[in-house]
């Protein structure tokens, strides 16, 4: 756009359109919240706009006013804004939402398919009565990632079960203090994802030879997993069980919490 095409000018314009919305009792702190800039940053375009004979101050920085030449510049700007939004509306109505799959079989561009979760992996097969459904837009083998558009329906989708393990603190005595016939008895129950918290937890999954599929960002890595139907175990240490805890409680995800510190002998 070439009315704004010089630096500062989208501001002086968005300074204009407040002014003109609130005046004449607007202060600049008001506008410098509005518009996310600094106080400085109003007052120095609000001097600039007043040089130009686009506002009229009056009362220190608490009234302002648009002239008349102020009004038809910002009317003038405004209306050459809305041209450029609507030509990019009209460009951005010509592109087709696109969605990614697995293709669970052979496709072809233009089949009818209907999608599922297996894994946590959303897959897509020819259609039969699936609740959720969309069309092909390019061949795609079984395997192979394929693009869906004119997506609609409800996928079926169960959330995943979440079992914390609290381990002992490094000071209570670390993984040598942990339960670890328990925590491999519960490990073989069976979950889809394993993550680890602590260098205490890295420890006992050492120990005892356990996959690990996640240990960076683990709260948000098995908030992700669950709402995709896979069942999480994840092995904590301390206070950091409770750091997961909250983010679970935060999404109304159900959680299990056991603690798997040994007994000491009486």
């Amino acid at each position: 756009m070439r009315v704004f095409k010089k630096k500062g000018e989208l501001t002086r314009f968005q300074i204009l359109a407040e002014i003109a919305e609130n005046q004449p009792h607007i202060r600049q702190r008001n506008i410098a919240e509005k518009l996310g800039v600094t106080v400085q940053a109003v007052s120095e375009n609000i001097k600039a706009l007043t040089d130009q004979g686009y506002i009229e101050p009056r009362d220190g920085r608490s009234y302002y006013k648009l002239t008349k030449r102020g009004l038809e510049k910002l009317k003038r700007e405004a209306i050459t804004l809305r041209k450029y939004v609507d030509s990019v509306l009209e460009t951005m109505s010509t592109y087709k939402s696109i969605w990614p799959a697995m293709a669970k079989e052979n496709l072809k561009k233009g089949d009818e398919v209907e999608l599922f979760m297996e894994d946590g992996v959303l897959y897509a097969k020819k259609r039969t009565d699936g609740q959720s459904h969309g069309k092909v837009l390019q061949d795609a083998e079984k395997g192979e990632d394929v693009a869906l558009t004119e997506l609609s329906g409800l996928i079926n989708l169960r959330k995943g079960r979440v079992t914390i393990l609290v381990l002992p603190r490094i000071n209570e005595g670390g993984s040598r203090a942990a339960n670890l016939q328990k925590i491999k008895k519960i490990y073989n129950q069976g979950y889809d994802k394993v993550g680890i918290m602590g260098t205490v937890a890295r420890a006992a999954a050492n120990k005892l030879n356990l996959r690990v599929d996640f240990e960076f960002a683990t709260p948000e890595a098995t908030l992700a997993a669950v709402k995709r139907g896979l069942d999480v175990l994840v092995l904590a240490v301390g206070r950091m069980s409770k750091n997961i805890a909250r983010k679970l409680e935060g999404e109304n995800i159900e959680y299990k919490i056991e603690n798997v510190v040994r007994e000491s002998p009486t």
